[in-house]
């Protein structure tokens, strides 16, 4: 199962695959949900869906929020808590102020997500590794590295799961 992080979907509607521009893409993500093959946790999908303020919605919080992507892209589970505190701990830093566990938003969650079974599960992000970053700074790859979780990024992941604009076919 491919767990995505919000960048993902952030980035693709912004930058290569818009919602209305490339509505394939879409569609193939949400079959792709109903096949079990791609999830969101629900920590991550809060980020998407709370993205920007009211006058900022666009149309992937249209896509996002429409009952069928949400009841299929949403993955159906809760994280131990005390695996995402392990994480904090030993993927950022014991002693994180209030300020730098706000930088790392909820990767953590993400990452839980995908150690509760290494074996199945592989994140997709858009962030890339940069391993001497330290503390808040570091990069979700790092943290995935850290915990044996395997990471891919958008390309990747289009290609492992046969994305084409033509996939209907």
């Amino acid at each position: 199962m491919h767990l995505i992080d919000a960048g993902v979907l952030i980035t693709a509607n912004a930058q290569y695959y818009p919602v209305d521009r490339v509505p394939e893409f879409w569609d193939w993500l949400l079959h792709q949900a109903e096949q079990g093959r791609v999830k969101v946790p629900l920590e991550i999908y809060e980020e998407i869906k709370d993205g920007p303020e009211e006058e900022g919605k666009d149309l992937l919080y249209d896509w996002v929020t429409s009952d069928e992507v949400k009841q299929n892209l949403l993955l159906d589970e809760e994280v131990d808590p005390d695996l995402v505190a392990r994480i904090v701990a030993e993927g950022y830093a014991a002693d994180l102020t209030d300020s730098e566990i706000e930088q790392i938003g909820r990767d953590p969650f993400l990452v839980a997500y995908a150690a509760q079974d290494t074996r199945n599960r592989t994140v997709v992000t858009t962030e890339i590794s940069k391993p001497k970053k330290q503390r808040q700074n570091r990069k979700l790859p790092n943290v995935c590295d850290d915990f044996g979780v395997r990471w891919i990024d958008t390309f990747t992941f289009a290609r492992e799961l046969n994305f084409s604009t033509s996939w209907r076919r």
